[in-house]
């Protein structure tokens, strides 16, 4: 016959292995992700629009060998309409173009569009800024 007291030993120490192991898992998912998610922001001048980052550590080259790089816009008055935005852009550094393949508030939620338009900066510093600095970066 096997004694009460041992079986809830046992299973006390069970749960106990289950809790430590369940929480090492999830400290281990949650630094990976964390470091999936890390970013070198650099900031060109700001404007009196705001201020445009750009991440260091998002850089790709695309197959047309235009540049890849996730940008952020964060507006100089900020409200509950207005956050800060996330831009994944590409860059055309021969001309001096840009198009947004994705914009959001998020920086989980993307819909790429690889499809969109390039387009001239029309004297916007901030990208002009971005597309300045990225494409010095990328030589």
């Amino acid at each position: 016959m096997v004694d009460s007291k041992d079986k809830v030993n046992s299973t006390f120490f069970r749960n106990c292995i289950g809790l430590v192991l369940s929480i090492l898992v999830s400290l281990f998912i949650s630094i990976k992700h964390s470091s999936a998610l890390s970013h070198e922001w650099i900031g060109v001048p700001k404007s009196e629009y705001g201020e445009q980052l750009w991440d260091r550590q998002s850089i790709k080259r695309n197959e047309d060998g235009s540049v890849r790089v996730l940008s952020k816009f964060i507006p100089k008055t900020k409200s509950e309409i207005t956050n800060d935005i996330l831009y994944t852009m590409d860059i055309n550094c021969f001309e001096k173009s840009f198009r947004d393949v994705d914009v959001s508030i998020e920086e989980v939620n993307s819909n790429f569009n690889d499809l969109a338009d390039w387009q001239d900066p029309n004297g916007d510093t901030l990208i002009l800024g971005v597309i300045g600095q990225v494409c010095r970066v990328e030589k």
